[in-house]
């Protein structure tokens, strides 16, 4: 996606999505945002909209980015990290509610591993296994315990443990796997996003059943999707557009999607689901409005329908009202709602299928 020289490392290549904006770390540590930037979440210290990928800074190391809906995180192979762009709660964690148009460091620890930006929260997990959020926690998604604060301008810890390995954000809950495969989730659960069986809130992280296989996990608007080591995908949450993979009303509880056993990776954001295999396929299900699920029409699938015939996707996916995926040349292909340029193919023509994101110099 980023040049012939940066595809020579395509194994590194990650890519984010928020609501009208997408990101790219390319293989040589840089990185290029694109699309809606109202908020500055493009981080190229301006608010103009992007058709195509825009360089952030000169900085070459970056390891990893993620787009909440309309602001940016990453971190830096420094163990710093790093937001930018809408600041209204207190999500970019630099202890101001100020919105910032280029990256702004968090603190001044130097031993984070990775971030997840949600709609109004962010999340981010340690080297040495603690778990930190900030932003808003009007329903507990901050694991604090409790609504106080209301909202947090700089990182909270997450109570003692040491062993968390993940973590993710969705609009008002959080999930995260620790290290001995346990699955953990809190914040809101109104349409059993958080997997416990319930139908309200949890203030505090809660393990979702007894299973200690979960390699990943993954947070949409009101539901959550998780792998097991098994290559077995579970889902629970809202189901309004077949977002779990399966026909129904929402599950308070994890149900499984199909039989397969060789899935790899799985990604949500809003109602939209995608999700890799070992053998290098990409399937996608759920809201298909803006043509998201990538197989030519605009139908909601409540099962998961296969993206082409490619074989070559990465484990790299992301997804919103917008998909954007990296195959293992290291190349970036991109699809569905592209009214601000999201796509990165120079234009804002909405596609159904995917399309490759402009190359940049």
């Amino acid at each position: 996606m980023l040049g012939a020289a940066q595809a020579a490392s395509a194994a590194n290549v990650t890519v984010a999505a928020g609501y009208s904006h997408s990101c790219a770390v390319a293989g040589d540590g840089s990185l290029r945002c694109w699309g809606g930037n109202g908020s500055g979440q493009l981080g190229d210290g301006s608010t103009t909209s992007r058709t195509v990928p825009t360089r952030v800074g000169d900085a070459t190391n970056w390891a990893g980015i993620d787009a909440g809906t309309s602001y940016t995180c990453g971190v830096r192979t420094d163990g710093t990290l790093w937001c930018w762009g809408n600041n209204f709660r207190g999500q970019l964690g630099d202890g101001t509610t100020t919105s910032r148009t280029v990256p702004t460091r968090v603190g001044d620890a130097t031993n984070w591993a990775s971030v997840s930006a949600g709609d109004s929260h962010t999340c981010a997990v340690r080297t040495d296994g603690s778990l930190w959020c900030w932003g808003f926690n009007r329903l507990g998604q901050l694991g604090q315990g409790g609504t106080d604060p209301y909202y947090a301008t700089a990182p909270l810890r997450v109570g003692t443990a040491t062993n968390w390995a993940s973590v993710t954000t969705g609009f008002a809950h959080t999930c995260g796997t620790r290290t001995d495969g346990t699955l953990w989730c809190w914040g809101d659960s109104s349409a059993g996003q958080l997997g416990l069986g319930i139908l309200s809130y949890s203030a505090t992280p809660a393990q979702v059943g007894t299973e200690t296989s979960w390699t990943g996990v993954t947070a949409g608007y009101a539901y959550t999707c998780g792998v097991r080591s098994d290559g077995s995908l579970w889902c629970w949450g809202e189901n309004g557009y077949g977002q779990l993979g399966t026909t129904g009303s929402y599950q308070v509880t994890p149900i499984r999607v199909g039989d397969g056993t060789s899935w790899s990776r799985v990604a949500a954001t809003f109602n939209t689901t995608c999700a890799t295999r070992t053998d290098g396929s990409l399937w996608c299900w759920g809201n298909n409005m803006a043509g998201q699920l990538a197989d030519g029409t605009t139908t909601n699938r409540y099962a998961p329908v296969r993206v082409g015939t490619a074989t070559s996707w990465s484990r790299n996916v992301a997804v919103t009202y917008h998909a954007c995926a990296s195959r293992t040349d290291g190349t970036v292909w991109c699809w569905g709602y592209n009214p601000n340029g999201q796509l990165g193919d120079g234009t804002t023509v909405t596609r159904s299928t995917p399309a490759q994101v402009s190359p940049t110099s």
